[in-house]
């Protein structure tokens, strides 16, 4: 039985929603419609932010990052790679730890060296790894769903120009994007102060959170209309 608990890996994250939504979304959902589902979950943590709502944040980002997930299952995109190829412990732009963009005014991304006794293994591993490179306090929380925002639009693009075109170049921005809205969605969660492996792993220990199948056998009409 597919199972997530709060130490586990990106990829077991990962192969959970494929193994509880992947017959589902294969069914009745195409990429742009995964895609969107992720925008629109995405778009009302951000209401929760301006409204000042800790939980309505939280809970749509958890439902966002089940539609992203998906979203790079049907792309066959394994996201704890992207992530460590693009923050391999350090800043993707300035290659230090923590961030120094602002403080040095970097205006050309850096060579970034990988070295793999860093690589964090699980979820919380990756949460603190970006804590680290990315300080919460020397952002607010406002500035981290900005970032998020415009992350996520890039990743939109990203996608929309390569299934124009589906050259292997493109792809790889698609997956580079792809890193950069999760490690952003991460940010929100330091910014919030939560450890986003224990709220997954609450809001998903019976399988899907609604139904509580494993595949998930909540039907069509239930799932666009799920409100928070």
């Amino acid at each position: 039985m597919p199972r997530i608990d709060p130490e586990s890996t990106i990829k077991q994250c990962q192969d959970f929603i494929r193994d509880v939504y992947g017959r589902p979304n294969d069914r009745h959902f195409s990429l742009w419609d995964m895609l969107s589902n992720m925008e629109r979950f995405t778009m009302r943590a951000l209401k929760g932010i301006r409204k000042n709502d800790k939980n309505k944040t939280k809970f749509n980002l958890l439902i966002s990052i089940g539609w992203f997930m998906s979203t790079l299952n049907s792309l066959h995109i394994d996201l704890d790679e992207s992530l460590w190829k693009r923050f391999p412990h350090l800043c993707s732009y300035c290659a230090s730890s923590p961030c120094s963009c602002a403080e040095n005014k970097i205006e050309k991304r850096k060579d970034i060296p990988i070295n793999d006794s860093k690589r964090p293994v699980t979820l919380n591993g990756f949460q603190s790894m970006f804590g680290e490179i990315y300080p919460a306090e020397n952002r607010s929380i406002e500035h981290a769903a900005v970032h998020l925002a415009e992350e996520l639009g890039e990743f939109s693009e990203s996608i929309l120009t390569y299934m124009g075109e589906h050259k292997d170049e493109l792809f790889e921005k698609v997956i580079t994007e792809s890193a950069d809205v999760f490690s952003c969605i991460i940010g929100v969660f330091n910014s919030l102060g939560i450890s986003m492996a224990k709220e997954i792993s609450e809001l998903f220990s019976g399988n899907c959170h609604v139904c509580k199948k494993a595949p998930c056998e909540c039907n069509f009409g239930s799932i666009v209309k799920f409100r928070s």
